[in-house]
């Protein structure tokens, strides 16, 4: 069954994936009736695997129940914590994520702003544009050695750390479920949070939005930081403080690359449109236009390997709720 709301599903399932799923398994298309259970009943009786999408309904007790034979839950986007309930776990239900696809292109986005923003490019764009001449703002450090600190090593930490091995800069972390022996094997040096902030010249936020990680980053933090040092977050708003954030970021003292705010988007009269010193984008690390369709891949993946007997790629169990996002 493919089952997520129609703009959803089209974004990640497009003809070749629909093609390469439909050659696998009779794939009954569910998009119009996806929140409405009693429209479902008859489909669901028989229907044994779900291939979804951002929209997925909630895999409550109500819904199961209207899905005796189902075995496995293929989710082609991120977090699956706004659908999977106690009761999927309880059923044994098969799930997995196409979390992994989607944090390539916040990989990419990261590792881009860590070389734009070191490089100043978006004050240089700003001064050209004013001056309508060539212009440069002072002391351009750019990356050359320079000391990265990536907060939270998870999937997308891990691939900041990987593509960062191909620059001339020192890598440092801190992830308090991430041995350090494993940190050094991805060129990183375990630092503890304070001295992240302390030494180092970027600080790239990628911790996961749990509750025990809201507002974990604060004024204090932001004090620590070199001047004219680079923030970077691509993670989630809650994440941070942001008062304190802006307070610092008043003082012009360091910089600020922001693709997620707490609110989100921010409220109309937030400072953070305004400082000079913010790179602010609308929540576009993560996979964006067709490269929405590397998650319909992956979810094509994963229905072979089910097809097949094989181990789940990215399979999600209750455990990993703990610390994933």
């Amino acid at each position: 069954m493919l089952l997520a709301p129609g703009h959803s599903c089209a974004m990640v399932y497009g003809p070749g994936q629909l093609a390469a799923l439909k050659g696998m398994v009779e794939l009954a298309d569910c998009r119009d009736h996806c929140g409405d259970l009693d429209a479902l009943r008859a489909e669901l009786a028989s229907t044994e695997i779900i291939c979804s999408t951002w929209g997925m309904m909630s895999l409550d007790e109500q819904f199961l129940a209207a899905a005796p034979r189902l075995k496995a839950v293929f989710y082609g986007a991120g977090s699956v914590r706004g659908f999977v309930t106690d009761a999927t776990w309880d059923r044994g239900i098969i799930l997995t994520s196409t979390w992994a696809a989607n944090a390539v292109p916040v990989i990419y986005y990261t590792v881009s702003l860590i070389v734009m923003g070191m490089k100043k490019a978006f004050d240089t764009a700003r001064l050209v544009r004013e001056k309508r001449s060539w212009a440069r703002p002072p002391a351009i450090r750019g990356v050359y050695r320079t000391r990265v600190g990536v907060i939270g090593v998870g999937m997308i930490g891990r691939g900041v750390l990987s593509l960062l091995r191909h620059y001339d800069v020192r890598t440092f972390c801190h992830d308090p479920f991430l041995p350090a022996g494993k940190a050094r094997e991805l060129g990183a040096e375990p630092l503890p949070l304070d001295d992240i902030f302390r030494t180092c010249d970027v600080v790239t936020l990628h911790a996961a939005n749990l509750d025990s990680t809201a507002h974990m980053i604060t004024g204090r933090h932001f004090r620590m930081m070199k001047d004219d040092a680079l923030f970077i977050n691509t993670a989630r708003g809650r994440t941070i403080v942001e008062p304190d954030l802006i307070a610092e970021l008043k003082t012009g003292r360091i910089r600020a690359c922001l693709d997620v705010t707490d609110p989100e988007p921010p409220a109309p009269d937030s400072p953070l449109y305004d400082l000079p010193n913010v790179f602010l984008t609308s929540h576009l690390a993560g996979a964006v236009g067709e490269e929405c369709l590397r998650m319909g891949d992956y979810v094509v993946e994963e229905v072979r390997r089910y097809c097949a007997g094989e181990p789940q790629a990215c399979p999600v169990t209750r455990d990993m709720m703990q610390w994933m996002a």
